[in-house]
């Protein structure tokens, strides 16, 4: 067993458990004295006499013959899904004071598996961002640069597992929100198909397109964490029933087919390039037939992403308004003026701006020409990827076109929405994708990225096992 017992996997964690070589509370206690010694910036709230307490609780069971993989494992939560009785802020001066009266099922999920939860993690505010530089709280320090963005929106999250602060964490992901920071931090990050796992209690952004997912070190640890959130909810009525996923991965991914479409490659900084192409020559070495594909709708997809998720926003947003909850201004003439004022003084400027372009977009006599066209465009890229899936197991593409940028570098809007060209396409087509590193560039972790046919969450995580492996110098077995 490894010193630093922060820096095992699960799946080694879940072992010194079974030997009595290290008990919950001992790795709950490391991770909290990793935050308090932290300058990351990683969690907005930390939840330690109850993690402490749920420790406790899971050191009895493990000792009673009981509990499962999750059983005493310290997991973070991204701050924009709801926890009971815990502060939920959404990194956001509207709900700075917020606390939910109920979990979110995903959070219910891991209590019944037995994880210790162990904080609440930074996000760009209402996870709208690229970088985690939108957050109310500040911003997030790279682990593996401080000078650098961990990503986002779901940056805490990401870099709390990639700094030993959580041995996994719950994002979301509503255009790569847990992907691209997976890549610039150097961990695992999966975005489900839609629907596979219930949006219950996860602050709506953009609701056709949101979805709740775990990052963590290794793939065999997304699959477990990936187990224990997948499912139908009554609550949530567009989840549904995933097929079952795999015992365990083996990463053989001879005979599979994998697609490239040239258009994913177009923008990737050289450096980038170069290791996405290691990433295909690894994938051929280790048996698997790569397949020329075309997604000619891609360079629409960011501009489409833009037009629905922000005018899914806008209307999302608009029960902040001062009145039912969250923070409300201190003097106001009436109901208008209360709504302006409360708004204007506790949305961050790109929510702001987000919910000025929805409202645009979805008003009288701009509808047909931006909204309506972006939601027919929609159909077509979702089009494409079945064709293109129909005859492939996979594709494979890079995760981000850069490695993370410096705090600050991205000056203008547009730079930080085409980080995410990349990753949008697929929340657009409603698909399952992962992303594992893969080698570096400058000094710096580079993902790649999978994306399957819905609900095939299992057959790419063993397609990113497999180049996971090739990544580290082993042979997948």
């Amino acid at each position: 067993m490894k010193d630093d017992i922060t820096a095992l996997s699960i799946k080694a964690l879940t072992e010194a458990f079974d030997k009595r070589e290290v008990s919950s509370v001992e790795a709950t206690k490391a991770c909290l004295a990793r935050i308090k010694n932290s300058d990351l910036n990683n969690y907005i709230t930390v939840c330690e006499s109850e993690a402490l307490s749920c420790a406790e609780k899971a050191d009895e069971s493990r000792k009673n013959g009981e509990g499962g993989p999750l059983t005493g494992v310290p997991i973070a939560v991204k701050d924009n899904i709801s926890t009971e009785g815990v502060l939920t802020t959404c990194a956001s001066k509207f709900l700075q004071n917020y606390v939910p009266p109920f979990d979110a099922t995903v959070v219910e999920k891991l209590k019944k598996a037995g994880a210790v939860i162990i904080g609440k993690t930074n996000l760009d505010e209402f996870a709208m961002g690229s970088t985690n530089e939108n957050s109310a709280f500040g911003a997030v320090k790279n682990v593996k640069d401080k000078s650098r963005v961990p990503g986002g929106s779901s940056g805490g999250s990401a870099n709390a597992v990639a700094s030993f602060e959580a041995y996994a964490a719950l994002g979301s992901d509503t255009g790569g929100s847990i992907r691209q920071p997976a890549s610039y931090c150097g961990v695992v990050g999966l975005k489900p198909t839609y629907s596979a796992v219930s949006r219950y209690g996860l602050v709506a952004f953009a609701s056709s397109l949101d979805q709740i997912g775990p990052l963590a070190r290794t793939t065999d640890d997304a699959l477990t964490v990936l187990k224990a959130i997948v499912g139908r909810d009554s609550l949530d009525t567009t989840s549904a029933n995933a097929p079952a996923l795999p015992a365990a991965l083996d990463g053989n991914i001879k005979g599979k087919t994998i697609g490239v479409a040239e258009q994913f490659l177009t923008g990737a900084d050289k450096a980038v390039a170069a290791q996405f192409d290691k990433a295909i020559a690894a994938a051929e070495k280790l048996g698997a037939r790569i397949k020329k594909v075309s997604i000619s709708s891609f360079d629409a997809a960011l501009a489409v992403y833009y037009v629905i998720s922000s005018a899914e926003a806008a209307s999302n947003l608009s029960r902040y308004d001062g009145v039912k909850y969250g923070m409300r201004a201190d003097k106001f003439s009436d109901i208008a003026d209360l709504y302006t004022k409360s708004r204007t003084a506790y949305f961050g400027s790109e929510v702001k701006r987000r919910i000025m372009i929805g409202n645009y977009v979805l008003s009288s006599g701009y509808y047909d020409a931006y909204y309506l066209k972006a939601s027919k465009v929609r159909t077509v890229i979702m089009r494409e990827f079945d064709a293109a899936l129909s005859g492939c197991d996979g594709i494979l593409c890079p995760t981000a076109p850069t490695v993370a940028p410096k705090i600050g570098a991205q000056t203008t809007p547009a730079e930080t929405y085409l980080s995410d060209v990349y990753t949008v396409p697929v929340n657009i087509a409603g698909l399952p994708a992962v992303s594992v590193p893969f080698g570096e560039a400058d000094g710096l972790p580079v993902g790649v990225q999978v994306i399957g046919k819905a609900f095939d969450e299992g057959g790419i995580l063993n397609i990113a096992k497999a180049l996971e492996v090739s990544a580290k110098g082993g042979a997948a077995c």
